[in-house]
């Protein structure tokens, strides 16, 4: 991927660091177990409160970062980038997408990061759900670029 900033590649710690990162988060959510479907299952079925102390451990670590990197960084070490919110709108696609994520959730056991601990865990079965993530985020990837192609296409008529 190329930098914005020069033109050039991406600084040559970027992608060791993003395994770093995905092996911190694969090791930690087998660690505390929320890469078993059924430990999800049952926070989902209000039998099982664990998940709710691993997600607030990992938003609290997550926020203090996001509070302090700009107040002490002027820019990304990696990317460059400058800090800056990036907001999207709290519109209708938001909520049909995550009333479709919460239902595949509730199927599957298990959401799209903890999929890929449970694999690493043994969970051969978790293939499918993986195999239907990929599925529908191309449908999904079709039908906004037939809507993208259909709206361009009305607007230069216009």
């Amino acid at each position: 991927m190329a930098d914005a900033r020069s033109g050039g590649e991406r600084h040559p710690a970027f992608m060791p660091l993003v395994l770093v990162g995905g092996l911190l988060f694969g090791f930690g959510l087998a660690y505390s177990h929320m890469a078993r479907p059924e430990v999800v299952l049952n926070f989902l079925q209000f039998d099982d409160f664990g998940l709710v102390f691993v997600m607030f451990g990992g938003a609290a670590v997550t926020g203090v970062t996001f509070l302090l990197a700009p107040r002490l960084l002027d820019r990304a070490p990696l990317t460059g980038d400058r800090f800056e919110r990036r907001l999207k709108p709290f519109d209708r696609n938001v909520v049909l997408g995550g009333a479709i994520f919460g239902a595949g959730w509730g199927l599957s056991g298990i959401c799209p990061g903890a999929a890929y601990a449970s694999l690493g865990i043994g969970n051969v079965t978790i293939l499918w759900a993986i195999a239907g993530m990929f599925i529908g985020a191309y449908i999904q990837g079709r039908v906004r670029s037939r809507k993208t192609t259909t709206s361009s296409a009305a607007t230069s008529a216009d």
